[in-house]
């Protein structure tokens, strides 16, 4: 499902660079893989596409969680761009075990506004084992936004943001999650297991980008599973 992508030579005044990339196919649809070990695999009677963050492209340091997570660790959809849309996905996370982090918590969402070169996006994330802990503290971080590279997790919970980038939604470990995200008009909606109304609301966004593509993301310690993903433009 992998193949090796030789991209057109880019050429800056006197300067010629190749640059390679890796591509992988599932529902149609070519993904640009950035910082993860990606595959598509049968999975409960499904063909699903399953993420883990590659710790040899991108190192993660427990002490410095705030400069090693929150990263460009997803799929990305080639050759998309998107400013008003709607992004809708099946998404099921695990715990590696071993787990490179004694603290992981199945990390998996989307990102979007991606750009081409993935310095500048945002993200929305679930923490699926927080979401079921027995201390409400744990649940009140089971949803996250971050925009990169200024805003991530860390920054955002300074009390300067007042609690708005992050909150509270059901979801699970081991359990399929449908997630939607609806953006319009610098606004992102989540909407968790086709609720009516959306359980986390970002109106004011942090990403440097107004429009760009889509990724399947995961981080530290999970396995991510992906399936019927399906995008409309506004």
């Amino acid at each position: 499902m992998f193949k090796n992508k030789a991209l057109s030579l880019i050429i800056t005044g006197m300067t010629i660079t190749n640059v390679y990339g890796q591509t992988i196919q599932f529902e149609n649809k070519e993904f640009e893989i950035s910082n993860v070990k990606a595959s598509v695999i049968d999975f409960e009677g499904d063909k699903v596409l399953k993420l883990e963050r590659d710790l040899e492209k991108i190192p993660f340091d427990v002490n410095h969680l705030e400069n090693t997570v929150d990263e460009a660790t997803f799929v990305k959809l080639a050759n998309a761009n998107i400013e008003n849309g709607i992004i809708e996905v099946k998404v099921y996370s695990q715990i590696q075990n071993p787990s490179p982090f004694e603290f992981a918590q199945g990390f998996i969402g989307l990102a979007f506004n991606i750009n081409k070169d993935n310095s500048a996006f945002e993200s929305i994330y679930l923490r699926p084992k927080a979401a079921r802990s027995e201390q409400q503290f744990a649940r009140n971080h089971s949803v996250q936004y971050y925009a990169y590279p200024d805003f991530k997790f860390e920054k955002l919970r300074q009390p300067e943001f007042k609690g708005q980038y992050e909150t509270y939604a059901d979801s699970g470990l081991n359990e399929w999650i449908t997630l939607r995200i609806e953006l319009k008009d610098g606004k992102a909606d989540l909407f968790v297991n086709n609720q009516k109304y959306p359980s986390f609301v970002v109106n004011e966004r942090k990403g440097k980008t107004q429009s760009g593509s889509i990724g399947l993301w995961v981080d530290i310690g999970t396995i991510g599973y992906f399936k019927d993903l399906k995008i409309t433009k506004l």
